[in-house]
């Protein structure tokens, strides 16, 4: 979905962001350089500028260093042609005062496929703004992709927040990404059964469509939706009808003012056999299976990103594998706030993911549990807060890393076995629950803390022998490989320390004897390790 182009790593003030691809990896462009996405997500309802206080705290403690925040239609459009941005002037002073960058996620005409937050002059105007209807003509509860005079409403008002946004905020960026839409699709009706969509689906495919998304069935090579996807038919024909929805709101918004726009989803589950829409998720949304149906039909949209709420590691990194392809940056615009989820962080960012942002990350007394914590306090943002710390210095090299493909990621799984990590040279194992000193795992004796799998490492291969490896709760062992395979080999240097911000790297000790006779081994709180390995014959 995102933009190929060449890269420069010197930041340019008031160059517009930009997502970018080269061979299959994918960088957010910021300021004229790659950029990491340490996000938060503040609560649905957390819009509003009395509520902000206790927003920007848990961003501080979070050490988050972008906030995604809702502006709602309703909010920006009360009554029909009359705006208000006054909470968009607020949100955009208060950021630059806090030093933070800004996602904004546009809640239009489906925020969790629902009408919620459409103004009341289009929520109950059912006639002007219509309602899916199933095949008896019953009415859902989801608005129509079809409907033309609530897509042209809906943009009208994308359009007017991204000229706001340019006159505000046009020199300076503090937006620098924007969601279109929130978790769309339906649930409970695969697709419309209004006139103008039973016309467009007994109609051809696109060719667009043809190109991008093959049949998991046999069908024929081209002709109606239902001629070529058979039983997927209903679900990519409603797909293709949200994401061209979608695309024309993009379009529309990045021809006024060019920032970089994704989708998100809820997802379907990642691992059961692929099957026909059953009921047992939103069809429409930008699920696994059919992102080629949202890059043939929106292609203003630079990234698809799931919406985590899973807590089995199965299906955790099964959503992270889908999610990245040489077309789709790996972006995780949502995930759960419990404590499980920080170690995920080490994985995406490892995998050369532009950005990472739990959901509810703010003190509203609201908790989401089970999806996600039960506390709304510093326990919650403390551990990703500790994730952040380590790397947030060093956030604009470890992203031009990741574009470079020199980065890998794991984190702990349910079963707690070692990770095994393939680099130029050498390989890594990851393994979990050992304590510092000696090689027995912590079975009669576990490690305090480690009840639950919270583990994860991140590592940069920077050069043929060195390496930058951030982690929590983990050991790492290397062993030559490839073009070091056989050889004897040891640590040449080994030193704790971090980045200082500005691309340069600070020292605070060398670690050898005790330190390094077990592999390395990180604790509870990560922290990075700049590491040199070598062989002799």
């Amino acid at each position: 979905m995102a933009m190929a182009a060449g890269v420069s790593t010197r930041a340019i003030a008031g160059e517009l962001p930009r997502v970018v691809s080269k061979d299959g990896r994918h960088a957010l462009m910021v300021d004229g350089a790659p950029y990491l996405i340490l996000g938060a997500q503040a609560h649905n309802s957390s819009n509003y500028p009395k509520a902000l206080p206790k927003v920007w705290a848990a961003v501080a403690d979070a050490q988050a260093n972008t906030l995604e925040i809702p502006i709602a239609w309703e909010q920006v459009e009360p009554v029909e042609g009359r705006f208000d941005f006054s909470f968009v002037d607020t949100l955009v002073k208060e950021a630059r005062e806090k030093d933070v960058r800004l996602v904004l996620l546009w809640f239009g005409t489906w925020k969790n496929t629902a009408p919620a937050y459409l103004p009341e002059w289009v929520k109950f105007d059912n006639r002007r703004f219509p309602r899916m209807v199933d095949k008896d003509g019953k009415d859902s509860y989801s608005h129509s992709p079809h409907a033309t005079a609530t897509l042209a409403a809906d943009k009208r008002a994308f359009v007017e927040l991204m000229k706001h946004l340019k006159a505000i905020d046009g020199d300076r960026q503090t937006v620098i990404m924007v969601q279109v839409q929130n978790e769309v699709g339906t649930y409970g009706l695969v697709r419309d059964h209004s006139p103008a969509a039973q016309k467009a689906f007994s109609g051809p495919v696109p060719a667009a469509v043809l190109a991008k998304q093959k049949s998991p069935v046999k069908g024929k090579a081209s002709g109606t939706w239902k001629e070529v996807y058979g039983d997927y038919a209903d679900q990519y024909f409603h797909t293709w009808a949200v994401a061209n929805y979608i695309e024309q709101i993009a379009r529309a918004g990045r021809a006024v003012y060019d920032l970089p726009m994704f989708v998100n989803n809820a997802l379907r589950d990642p691992v059961e056999p692929l099957a026909p829409w059953k009921g047992n998720f939103a069809s429409g949304g930008p699920t696994y299976d059919v992102l080629g149906i949202y890059e043939a039909a929106a292609p203003h949209i630079d990234v698809a990103g799931p919406d985590i709420y899973l807590h089995e590691s199965d299906k955790v990194a099964k959503t992270l594998e889908q999610f990245l392809t040489k077309d789709n940056p790996l972006f995780v615009p949502e995930i759960g706030n419990s404590e499980d989820f920080a170690r995920v962080a080490f994985a995406v960012f490892g995998k050369g993911g532009i950005g990472f942002a739990p959901f509810g990350l703010d003190y509203f007394d609201f908790s989401n549990y089970p999806l996600g914590a039960k506390a709304t306090d510093k326990t919650m943002t403390a551990p990703f807060g500790q994730v952040y710390g380590a790397f947030r210095p060093m956030m604009r090299e470890w992203a031009k890393w990741g574009f470079e493909g020199r980065t890998h990621g794991v984190f702990e799984h349910d079963d707690r076995k070692p990770q095994e990590i393939a680099l130029n040279g050498w390989k890594a194992t990851v393994s979990f629950r050992q304590r510092q000193f000696g090689d027995s795992m912590a079975k009669n004796d576990p490690i305090e803390g480690t009840e639950k799998p919270n583990g994860g490492l991140a590592i940069a291969q920077v050069a043929d022998n060195e390496f930058i490896v951030v982690a929590q709760n983990a050991r790492i062992k290397f062993d030559p490989s490839g073009r070091n395979d056989g050889k004897p080999s040891m640590y040449a240097r080994v030193e704790e320390g971090q980045y200082d911000g500005k691309g340069k790297w600070v020292m605070e000790r060398v670690w050898n004897g005790d330190q390094t006779d077990y592999g390395l081994n990180f604790g509870a709180k990560p922290f990075v390790l700049k590491i040199k390995l070598g062989t002799y014959q």
